[in-house]
């Protein structure tokens, strides 16, 4: 992308949210500054691998980045651009921050509603410190709120998304993971629904890393894989059982005291069947950091990914992992209004 196509783009969202109201226009400078210190920091991964100063463990990282980059396009059918095609080291440890919210009795998330994202689940910031102080304003409100450490994310094409350092580190599998999640939201992307767009991705990666892992055919690293899926999934399930437990707390229509004491009741079960599941993991603390002090929020950062993977995988089933003809089936249910695509998808159960 031009600068001036660049500047172009970035100059339209600032107007954009100028229009709407001060508060918008702060948080889309952010962004904007944001985002262009990303564009700005990048380099192409090529001239990183031949630069003599680059660590062998960073060269080697690369090399395989290019490697499932060039998968991602030949085998699962994901855009052939220049996205994760250069590399940038922000110097910090995640790309974003995510906030996420959710009244005190419910776990329905808050969403916020952005120029070409439409209404999203979440709010990022590129600043820590920035997130915490969003977070806790809605905190002072009443919300539950979450905020948590984004490695990457996926701007849709408008602009060519690097590697970065935050995850380049990662185990062959879940960089692999990355590329291919982000790479998904340029197939499909649906204004307003962010479970459709993220539970579509997960699916996509699921299928990417099993093919990527089939044809590197490496009993470790397939093993390495299992054991966190496995970790992965059993956290999933927690979540899913609180998830409902909570559910029906929240709709039960008791007293706002008596609700209150029986919500810590189970979130505090919560945390400790998490333990017991911990002891079964070898030393993984890996999901610590999630259980330390737990609320709705917590709960609609995992289920806003996860609701409607299965669905997306029996489509994926449905044209024999033809992923070409899944996309071009995705592409037609994204044009449905919301009703309509869950209508189609919990057909498919």
């Amino acid at each position: 992308m031009t600068f001036s196509c660049l500047l172009r783009r970035l100059t339209a969202t600032a107007l954009l949210a100028y229009m709407g109201g001060c508060s918008n226009l702060s948080y889309y400078m952010q962004s904007i500054s944001g985002q262009m210190h990303v564009v700005e920091a990048r380099q192409p991964i090529s001239e990183v691998i031949t630069n003599p100063q680059t660590p062998p463990a960073l060269k080697r990282q690369l090399e395989l980045a290019v490697a499932i980059r060039e998968f991602a396009s030949r085998a699962l059918s994901l855009p052939d651009n220049e996205s994760f095609r250069s590399y940038a080291d922000l110097k910090r440890p995640y790309a974003l921050w995510n906030v996420f919210a959710a009244p005190e009795f419910s776990i329905e998330p808050r969403e916020w509603c952005l120029v070409f994202a439409g209404c999203v689940g979440y709010r990022g910031y590129f600043s820590h410190d920035e997130a915490q102080h969003f977070a806790d304003e809605l905190h002072s409100a009443g919300d539950d709120v979450y905020v948590g450490g984004v490695p990457t994310y996926s701007t849709l094409g408008w602009f060519d998304d690097p590697v970065l350092n935050t995850f380049i580190n990662y185990p062959e599998s879940e960089l692999a993971r990355l590329i291919f999640h982000e790479l998904a939201h340029q197939v499909v992307y649906v204004k307003d629904d962010t479970t459709f767009n993220e539970s579509f991705a997960v699916s996509v990666e699921l299928e990417g890393v099993k093919r990527w892992l089939a044809q590197r055919n490496d009993p470790q690293i397939t093993a390495a894989f299992e054991r966190s899926q496995q970790r992965h999934e059993q956290f999933q399930a927690l979540i899913a059982s609180y998830h409902g437990q909570l559910n029906k707390l929240y709709r039960s229509g008791i007293a706002p005291d008596a609700m209150r004491v029986r919500k810590a009741e189970l979130f505090s079960a919560m945390k400790q069947d998490y333990e017991k599941l911990k002891a079964e993991w070898d030393g993984f603390t890996g999901y610590d950091r999630f259980f330390e002090s737990p609320n709705n929020a917590h709960l609609v950062s995992v289920d806003l990914y996860t609701q409607r993977v299965l669905q997306f995988q029996r489509l994926i089933d449905k044209h024999q992992s033809d992923l070409a003809a899944f996309y071009a089936e995705v592409k037609e249910i994204a044009k449905l209004s919301k009703e309509e695509r869950d209508r189609v998808l919990e057909a498919g159960q």
